[in-house]
């Protein structure tokens, strides 16, 4: 019986001693063709191998824990991919994408694939979205970590990019612009309307995202209709050797997630998910938070088609709806403000779907073409609660939109035998927007065309530039209402001081059509209203970087911009788009405004390695506009932005422990005073006359926690995770706002602490 215990505690023993392995592999291909690389050197760890002959390469029997790839081919530049996380039960596949160079910077980098731009970009990857604290598995969370980058509130995901407003950037998928692609657009705003670019959270989630690209100035030529900056997201494919599974539960939602092979004998694959809300299964049972009912739902999915010569096939698409409904409270001695008199009805509907074709031609060119439909559906419905009357009886407000972008597009990259490259292509973008009868227009169709061409080319040795040209043709099909066009040169030179050290400098014209809500702006019932010969907004973006590299992945970016801002909607009256959050606006608008954004940012980063990373940020910034010949301190104008973002793991055995922070120090944006005895009068909100964001709100202050502990098992993994955001408690500032149940000013607070418990499931 004894020998009989001590065999069986010595093969359990056994078992756990040993070392949990999976496997590591991917592609190598040319960046600009498509086409595979093959006899490519790839090193995982020092440990060496090449490619086969379709750029193929695999590690097997590789550790589970963190590993650095290195990837090289001759007459391209060598890559460093760092932050490799490889779990039992999880390939993991890499598609590293090679650009042809010369004298290049030599660095570690977070993804496999060339930057879209020479300045102002920053990778984001999923590992990084799964590991950096109080995400809420968004992208644009992750976002806040770089310099320049601040949340317009804590409740959502809309972002300030360099002082300019959260509207003035642009969601792209697959390399195409969509709608607002967010759950309740309407999260943190002090309306409970809805805005155009941010949200709750994305309806893309995490489990489908590839590398995505954040770029905050200076736009390559490809991308156009933006002024402030691009989230360009893009999918990854589904494994296409093995079907893998994840499932996750959290505060945030319920996911679940699977991908493989369609059949044995085909390299095509599939990757879905479906997510629904853990607010959503609280509200079923009757919880409430705050006496807001939250729900939301979501479903994504793409399918990967390889075809012959390289070539690709992608169908993809996403679709989520979510709502916000308060009540009013039917005891009204539990009043203490002014909604809490009232009702309050918020859905959001969004989806898009699309197709891409990727077709190689001869050895240096490919064609990408896409085509991709997108719709959005808000409304917001605002209640009197009046419990003698049936329930939502009488409106006292009702705003609704509906939106629909159909995009296509086509770019031919093309690579010299010198080692240039052109890149020519355009998009067409057909909208129809539906508003709320609170406007003359309930029907607005636009259309823009954006041919445009780019030129690499190596000047010097350590010197490439850049130029570019984007043509803008935009109609908007309203009465009165002209073609407008705009050529908008870009250009940037990158100087390679040293094999660590460079030297950037960029340039661009911007442009970005108004919100569809500014056309249609009603000021006078006597005479024709609307706005509808509202010229595109444009920025000159000016940007000089220096970055240099240390040893162990540390590395340190410094970059000082300006841009100047001319045709922006405005009006004498002191209105200026760039001080906008909502969409709803009642005057008279003229394309006369103008507006001056210029900072100085600095970036040092740490990639994981030796299990330590870390990411210190900062800016001093300024951003004004020009009312009535002077200028003015717009809404966005903090002066300053700071972030600390970096972690610390620990393994032991199995086991992977993680503690993570982020810590944000903003200065405070600025509002208008409001008149005390003119609300009272009107009995909502009114706004001093003549002195615009004259009133600072104090400086934001915010430390996010995330603790987690992954343990490897033979053919699964699991992470235990607890994100605290703000876990000092501090009470920020949000706005200010007339109650005229209180008969005073109230000052809004954003989000104390919240807790986010999840536990995550790979096999």
């Amino acid at each position: 019986m004894i020998r009989t215990l001590l065999l069986f505690l010595l093969s359990t023993s056994f078992i756990y001693a040993q070392e949990l392995t999976s496997i590591v592999r991917g592609s190598v291909k040319d960046a600009d063709s498509g086409l595979p690389l093959a006899q490519a050197t790839v090193q995982l760890d020092g440990k060496g191998g090449i490619t086969d002959e379709s750029g193929a390469f695999r590690f097997e029997g590789v550790e589970v824990g963190r590993h650095v790839l290195t990837v090289s081919y001759v007459g391209y530049q060598t890559l460093v991919i760092s932050e490799i996380l490889l779990e039992s039960g999880k390939e993991n596949v890499q598609e590293v994408r090679l650009g042809a160079s010369g004298r290049q910077l030599q660095e570690a980098t977070v993804s496999g694939s060339r930057p879209p731009a020479f300045n102002s970009v920053q990778a984001i990857t999923a590992e990084q979205t799964l590991r950096y604290a109080a995400t809420y598995l968004d992208p644009a969370r992750v976002a806040t970590s770089f310099a320049g980058v601040a949340a317009a509130n804590d409740q959502a995901n809309g972002l300030v990019i360099r002082g300019n407003s959260p509207n003035s950037m642009q969601w792209r998928l697959e390399g195409v612009e969509i709608v607002n692609p967010n759950h309740l657009s309407n999260a943190g705003t002090f309306s409970d309307r809805p805005t155009s670019a941010g949200g709750g959270v994305n309806i893309l989630s995490t489990q489908l995202l590839a590398t995505s690209y954040f770029l905050n100035g200076a736009f390559p030529a490809q991308y156009g209709n933006a002024i402030s900056g691009v989230m360009d997201m893009r999918l990854r494919k589904g494994n296409d050797e093995r079907h893998e599974f994840t499932a996750q539960a959290g505060l945030i939602g319920l996911d679940v997630a699977a991908e493989g092979p369609f059949s044995k004998k085909s390299r095509a694959s599939y990757l879905a998910n479906y997510r629904y809300s853990f607010t959503g299964l609280l509200g079923s049972m009757g919880v409430n938070f705050g006496g807001e009912d939250i729900r939301f739902q979501d479903l994504s999915f793409n399918l990967h088609f390889p075809m012959k010569k390289g070539g690709k096939i992608t169908v993809f698409g996403l679709g989520g709806i979510s709502s916000n409904t308060f009540k009013a409270e039917p005891d009204s001695t539990k009043w203490e403000f002014y909604k809490d008199s009232h009702n309050i009805i918020y859905k959001n509907k969004m989806g898009a779907a699309g197709v891409t074709h990727a077709l190689p031609i001869g050895g240096r060119a490919v064609l990408n073409t896409a085509f991709v439909m997108s719709g959005l559906q808000t409304s917001r419905a605002f209640y009197k609660g009046d419990t003698n009357v049936p329930e939502y009886s009488y409106p006292i407000e009702d705003d609704s939109l509906n939106k629909v972008k159909i995009n296509g597009n086509m770019v031919l990259n093309y690579r010299f035998t010198g080692g240039g490259k052109l890149k020519v292509g355009g998009y067409f973008t057909f909208q129809y927007d539906r508003l709320a009868p609170l406007y003359n227009y309930e029907e607005i169709k636009s259309k823009l065309f954006q041919p445009f061409a780019e030129w690499t080319l190596p000047i010097a040795p350590g010197v490439v530039g850049e130029l570019g040209l984007n043509a803008t043709i935009s109609k908007v099909d309203l009465w009165r209402a002209q073609t407008h066009r705009t050529l908008e040169p870009r250009a940037a030179l990158r100087w390679q001081l040293a094999e660590n050290q460079k030297l950037s400098f960029s340039y661009g014209l911007h442009s970005q059509l108004p919100l569809t809500q500014l056309y249609a702006a009603s000021y006078s019932t006597t005479r024709f209203s609307g706005n509808p010969n509202l010229r595109p907004a444009k920025a000159h973006h000016f940007v000089v970087s220096y970055q240099r590299n240390f040893r162990r992945n540390n590395s340190l970016k410094i970059e000082a911009y300006w841009q100047e801002h001319f045709d922006v909607p405005a009006n004498s009256s002191g209105f200026s788009a760039l001080n906008l959050i909502e969409t709803r606006v009642g005057e008279g608008l003229g394309s006369n405004g103008k507006g001056r954004n210029y900072g100085l940012e600095a970036t040092y980063q740490k990639l994981l390695s030796q299990d330590f990373y870390m990411m210190a940020s900062g800016s001093l910034y300024s951003a004004t506009y020009v009312m009535n010949g002077e200028r003015e301190k717009g809404r966005f104008d903090g002066g300053h932005t700071f972030s600390f973002t970096g972690g610390k793991e620990f393994k032991s055995g199995s086991r992977l422990w993680g503690i993570n922070t982020k810590i944000l120090w903003l200065g405070g944006f600025r509002e208008t005073p409001i008149d005390l005895d003119a609300s009272k009068t009107s009995q909502q909100t009114m706004y001093q006359s003549g002195d615009p964001f004259a009133s600072k709100l104090k400086d934001y202050f915010r430390p996010d926690l995330r603790i987690y502990l992954k343990k490897s098992r033979t053919s699964y993994s699991t992470t235990l995770a607890l994100d605290l955001q703000n876990v000092s408690g501090t009470r920020n500032e949000a706005f200010s706002y007339y109650d005229a149940y209180q008969q005073k000013i109230v000052r809004q607070k954003q989000l104390g602490l919240i807790p986010v418990l999840s536990y995550r499931w790979e096999f």
